[in-house]
């Protein structure tokens, strides 16, 4: 089954070629850029709002990028149950805009971080993660100079107890350690959702990890996930 997929791109976004190449040639899909400016996202069937800049980071991440002309149409399409994956400064646009809980902010360390390390999947109800198992580890790169996830207590519990932390940074056979968390984040937090599971931000970036030749292929569990499931695949259970 066809799904189309968008890739949301703003002035100052850089990895929106590496998310085309990864559907197109790691999943086979028909796939499209998609201008900031543009209005209307009804031809899609997922949305994928990927790394870099946008605006140049001005202010904080994503902080300019959520005044953007498509953020309406992104928030609608989200609000109809519609797929939507933040990688890295997707993820900043996201929870900015309110379309996720919680904020990122600099890394502990005050400086960038780029390497390949290990994610452990929390939770299978969102749509991106229907096609993992609980606890199953994927090896995945990041690149990012603001991914420490923050969340004051109350947030945190109710991210717990709705099962909205779709992954934590572990060890390679998934055990959690301060050690593997590469930027501070409170609870080994790499990737969150939405109430309902459809909206989905994670730091590590699985459009990079699409093919053995490049490093690894398990970001392609993540981006298929989708495929053929559309606006109706949300489902809240």
């Amino acid at each position: 089954m066809t799904t189309r997929y968008a890739v949301i791109t703003f002035p100052g976004s850089n990895g929106e070629h590496d998310a085309l190449k990864a559907v197109e040639l790691g999943l086979g899909m028909p796939v499209e850029a998609v201008w900031y400016k543009e209005t209307d996202l009804d031809r899609f069937d997922a949305l994928l709002l990927p790394g870099g800049f946008s605006y140049g980071d001005y202010l904080r991440p994503g902080a300019i990028a959520r005044f953007a002309p498509i953020m309406a149409a992104v928030e609608e399409f989200a609000s109809s149950g519609g797929p939507v994956l933040g990688i890295c400064n997707g993820f900043q646009v996201l929870t900015e805009s309110g379309l996720l809980p919680g904020a990122l902010l600099r890394n502990q360390s005050l400086e960038f971080r780029c390497s390949w390390l290990h994610v452990r999947t929390e939770t299978t109800r969102t749509v991106w993660t229907a096609q993992l198992d609980e606890g199953e580890v994927l090896h995945l790169p990041i690149a990012h100079g603001d991914g420490r996830y923050f969340a004051e207590p109350e947030l945190l519990q109710e991210l717990e107890a709705n099962k909205q932390i779709v992954f934590r940074y572990s060890s390679p056979t998934g055990e959690r350690d301060s050690s593997v968390n590469p930027n501070g984040s409170v609870d080994d937090i790499a990737g969150i959702c939405n109430r309902v599971g459809n909206v989905v931000g994670l730091m590590p970036h699985p459009e990079r990890a699409y093919d053995e030749l490049i490093g690894g292929d398990d970001g392609v569990k993540i981006l298929s996930a989708v495929i053929g499931a559309g606006v109706s695949a949300a489902t809240g259970s």
